[in-house]
């Protein structure tokens, strides 16, 4: 980004909302990685699934958007689907599980701090000082835990950064054009992608009830998208 974005690179208006957002996406991070040693994944999404909600929550009281019941209920009705695809058993309640709520809360407030930034900060520099606040806080604790990675594993979390800087990247520019709580309940799309790269890598083929969910977490996204392009026009 300094070499081929320096233009668009200036000081941040908001030094501190930016280490905060940098600081709640570290914690994320950390907090998701950690429920995934312990407990399975499908526990840990579904607990993950409560950002949504965290995102429509505080959107009223931190960026002052307006969030009705009918978006409230896409929001509920994409984390049923969610729970109809994953379809949990019972989540015991110990620090993996506590762990994965808190990611749902840290990403939520995250994806919040996002929105509230993006009149303010170039969207590259939000994503470069994200990750400079993570790299930051982690150099301080990576040196006590560290087991080198094989070339293999290099490999992939080379690939994992790719996709993750993309992704993050995408995520800030949709901030910038739209409410948070408008986009919360898109988030579930996220489940889609893991049932196909679960298929073709995992050999894990969805059955019925994994359809059914999908069938409801697209509606209650495309719902959404329906309303706000019906908002739009009128305004």
């Amino acid at each position: 980004m300094f070499f081929f974005f320096r233009k668009n690179l200036t000081f941040s208006e908001n030094p501190k909302l930016q280490f905060l957002r940098g600081l709640t996406l570290f914690f994320a991070n950390i907090c998701f990685f950690y429920s995934i040693s312990i407990i399975s994944m499908a526990k840990a999404l579904t607990l993950a699934f409560v950002a949504p909600l965290i995102t429509t929550a505080f959107s009223p009281i931190l960026l002052g958007e307006k969030v009705g019941i009918k978006r409230w209920s896409a929001v509920l009705i994409g984390f049923f689907g969610s729970l109809v695809v994953i379809r949990p058993g019972f989540i015991e309640l110990n620090l993996a599980t506590i762990a994965a709520l808190g990611t749902g809360c840290f990403y939520g407030i995250y994806l919040v701090i996002t929105r509230k930034l993006h009149s303010t900060d170039n969207p590259l520099l939000t994503l470069l000082l994200t990750g400079i606040v993570g790299l930051s806080i982690g150099s301080f604790f990576v040196p006590i835990v560290w087991i080198t990675p094989s070339l293999t594993q290099w490999f992939w979390l080379a690939i994992m950064g790719i996709f993750a800087c993309m992704g993050h990247l995408l995520l800030i520019y949709s901030l910038k054009f739209a409410d948070a709580s408008k986009l919360a309940p898109l988030g579930y799309f996220e489940i889609i992608p893991n049932i196909i790269l679960g298929y073709y890598i995992f050999n894990d083929f969805p059955d019925s009830w994994t359809f059914l969910g999908l069938f409801i977490i697209v509606s209650s996204g495309i719902y959404v998208i329906r309303r706000e392009l019906l908002s739009n026009r009128r305004n």
